[in-house]
């Protein structure tokens, strides 16, 4: 892999050309008060007009057209692969940065080398309603983002440790995730979509690196811009909103990750609260979507595999 030069970060932002996501995301990027950073978008849109468009009109990006829907894990292994800063910041094209974003989020770096992860505060648009504070991982193994949907009264307004960060504006110390990189890749490709950053803290976690949250690096996110219609924006439930293709990608890395992430003696002691989970989260498919069954049964080589892994290494 060729050294990082001499740009400190290095943005990667993967579009599917969804409204002018990507146009407002990039502006907010044109106007940061930290100078020294690369953009790369990764074209998923398979519209060849659309980033003629955007390069035309950002021609300070580096763009990379795909050819076939690479789903954001693998067009984020993409956009890793060639960028060249110490520092790379993963965004979804449904954000917004405040301009000091980046400058106050590099600070979290600084407290300790074994930080990995840096989180700032994201709101939603409205600019007042809060999106993560950080990602933390719960008693039934899922993903808690703090303050997910809270009124911001600064109450977050401290900076600390947190377990990982939220998939949509991740900012991650090059050193880490070649650290924790698993068969060639960064982001694990079996993923497809949601969960991904749960599973790079996990690991990143079990390698002894740590995440950190910084209240006053400052970014909009648009929940469920790029993955819901426009009906399911914002709203709690995401699952209610998804198509049943991410539906099942949704339920199959929970399962990946808990299985890939796990100890043994973690899975026997958080039994109870996994039956608990797995419970309420079946009875809602049986009874609302119980094409799901089919799509989890067909999905279930992912797990076997990972379990023999698991196994054979143990």
């Amino acid at each position: 892999m060729e050294q990082p030069s001499n740009k400190i970060v290095s943005v990667i932002a993967v579009t599917r050309g969804i409204s002018d996501y990507l146009k407002t995301c990039l502006n907010s990027l044109k106007i940061q008060t930290f100078p020294d950073f690369e953009t790369i978008v990764i074209d998923n849109s398979l519209q060849p007009a659309f980033g003629k468009k955007i390069l035309s009109e950002y021609p300070f990006i580096k763009l990379h057209p795909s050819h076939e829907n690479l789903f954001y894990c693998q067009a984020l292994n993409k956009g890793i692969e060639g960028s060249q800063g110490n520092f790379i910041l993963c965004l979804n094209d449904d954000v917004i940065l405040d301009k000091y974003f980046i400058e106050r989020a590099l600070e979290g770096f600084s407290y300790d080398s074994r930080i990995g992860a840096v989180s700032g505060k994201i709101l939603r648009k409205d600019g007042v309603t809060l999106d993560s504070t950080g990602l933390f991982l719960t008693l039934w193994r899922s993903t808690k983002e703090r303050g997910y949907g809270l009124k911001d009264a600064g109450q977050f307004q401290k900076r600390g440790y947190v377990f990982g960060v939220n998939g949509a504006v991740a900012f991650y110390r090059r050193q880490m995730l070649e650290d924790i990189k698993e068969h060639g890749n960064y982001f694990d490709v079996d993923f497809h979509i949601f969960y991904e950053d749960l599973d790079i803290a996990w690991r990143a976690n079990r390698r002894g690196w740590r995440g950190y949250y910084i209240p006053e690096a400052v970014a909009y996110h648009l929940r469920g811009g790029t993955v819901r219609p426009s009906q399911g924006i914002n709203k709690p439930y995401a699952r209610r909103y998804l198509n049943e293709v991410l539906h099942a990608d949704l339920i199959k890395n929970r399962y990946l990750t808990i299985i890939k992430n796990e100890s043994w003696l973690g899975f026997l002691l958080h039994i109870p609260f996994l039956l608990i989970y797995d419970v309420i989260m079946w009875g809602y498919i049986l009874i609302f979507r119980p094409q799901q069954l089919k799509m989890f049964i067909a999905n279930l080589h992912y797990m076997r595999l990972l379990l023999t892994q698991k196994i054979k290494i143990k």
